[in-house]
């Protein structure tokens, strides 16, 4: 299946490329962006997540796409959709999250990457709706998630189930949207 280039004011949202390899690599591997994610990724690990993700999107039409912004920068990171491999109460669930680089975190590009995949979300795929969740402590994210529209469920906030039980970064807050009537 074909997965959808997507576009935004300022972002493409497109299928993933073998030179995406090596940026994403980068950014898995920066101590600075994996700080809310349990670990920073070896080439190994990178390589294994991209591809997964690059399957993903070939086989459903949708998924984390690559982010691109066209004539200045290749590669900045992904943002999209996702449904979690693991169970918790709110599973099976359809997730958008973001990832980007460094350098360009302060621009609003998780911003408007989320409400493009929103959109796709609701209106391409139907769902009902949409969750995203993070650290406790990730305030980033989570500004990121209200200006999306999302709503902290703390009813719901739960121990994440692929992180050791006396991670630090072990609580998580999840965040919901419906889709409107």
């Amino acid at each position: 299946m074909t997965a959808p280039t997507l576009a935004s004011e300022r972002l493409l949202m497109r299928p993933w490329r073998e030179s995406d390899r090596e940026p994403c690599a980068a950014l898995n591997a920066d101590p600075r962006v994996m700080a809310t994610m349990g670990k920073q990724l070896t080439r190994d690990e990178s390589d294994a997540l991209a591809d997964r993700i690059a399957t993903h999107i070939e086989s459903h039409g949708w998924g984390l796409w690559a982010l691109e912004i066209p004539g200045k920068a290749s590669f900045i990171g992904f943002a999209g959709l996702s449904r979690p491999p693991y169970e918790t109460p709110f599973t099976p669930c359809i997730e958008v999250g973001w990832r980007l680089a460094f350098d360009h975190w302060g621009h609003g590009y998780a911003t408007e990457a989320g409400r493009v995949a929103l959109g796709f979300g609701f209106t391409v795929l139907d769902l009902p709706e949409i969750v995203s969740f993070t650290t406790v402590t990730n305030q980033r994210s989570r500004k990121v998630m209200e200006r999306l529209g999302l709503v902290h469920d703390t009813d719901a906030d739960f121990d994440h189930p692929m992180l050791a039980k006396d991670h630090p970064l072990l609580r998580h807050v999840l965040y919901r949207k419906r889709k409107a009537a």
